[in-house]
């Protein structure tokens, strides 16, 4: 029988989805982080099905969002989206440490996955942990700098944006050094999945799919890289994309 527990790992809500024979038992992990004014539990299909083929898969919630969510304005939320993105990948550090600590993860295989802003964390984070075995981008960008540009110009459109330029080019500066897109070499072949509607009109579908075809001719084994679309889908995870999703981990983790 599959388990949903409700825990504080690293100090972060989250929900975690194991086999109950298994819980305290070392198996490969899954970490998959939710969008934007998401939560934890919105992923909790694909967590069942990751822990049907005996996988321990975390649910976290994301600063601002589920448990953690706050009296802050919707302006708030939306301006701090990197912010969050970027704390998104510092926890992810705290995750794998404590799992590592109490012998929870098997023989190193860790992943990661996540949707829209999960997808974007997700890019992001493989700049920075070469412990990241597998990892899988639904609907994100890697491209994180050229989509944090666009976000900003959409704001200008819809009125003066609440921070100064300079704030924004510091945004710009600490971007870069997550950016996947301008450090394709830190993705050292490891397997990495994609999908993506190609409706998409929340996360430009041309950010990951150029990404993929760039990326793809640095991997010698091309089974190591996929990208699947789905015509007329727009911002929303199929079950299609969910069933992919897992089979990925399966065959690489």
């Amino acid at each position: 029988m599959i388990g949903v527990y409700n825990k504080k790992i690293h100090s972060i809500p989250s929900l975690v989805v194991v086999n109950q024979a298994d819980e305290n038992k070392a198996l490969p992990v899954v970490t998959y982080f939710h969008g934007f004014t998401s939560a934890k539990e919105h992923n909790l299909a694909l967590a069942f099905l990751l822990a049907e083929k005996g996988y321990r898969v975390i649910l976290p919630d994301s600063m601002f969002h589920g448990e953690r969510e706050t009296e802050v304005s919707e302006e708030k939320k939306q301006i701090s989206f990197w912010d969050i993105v970027m704390q998104n990948v510092k926890e992810l550090k705290g995750i794998h440490e404590e799992l590592n600590q109490e012998g929870l993860i098997l023989d190193n295989r860790f992943g990661i996955a996540g949707t829209s802003m999960g997808g974007i964390t997700t890019s992001a984070a493989l700049t920075q942990y070469p412990w990241i075995k597998v990892a899988g981008v639904l609907m994100g960008s890697p491209k994180i700098t050229t989509y944090a540009k666009t976000l900003v110009n959409s704001f200008k459109e819809m009125g003066d944006l609440p921070i100064t330029e300079d704030v924004i080019e510091q945004l710009y500066e600490q971007l870069k050094q997550y950016d996947l897109s301008t450090q394709m070499d830190k993705l050292e072949e490891r397997p990495l999945f994609f999908w993506h509607g190609e409706n998409d009109p929340t996360v430009p579908f041309d950010h990951s799919y150029t990404f993929y075809e760039e990326a793809a001719k640095l991997y010698t084994n091309k089974d190591d890289i996929r990208f699947v679309k789905e015509t007329d889908q727009d911002h929303k995870v199929t079950r299609f994309a969910i069933l992919e999703t897992v089979k990925w981990f399966e065959k690489h983790l």
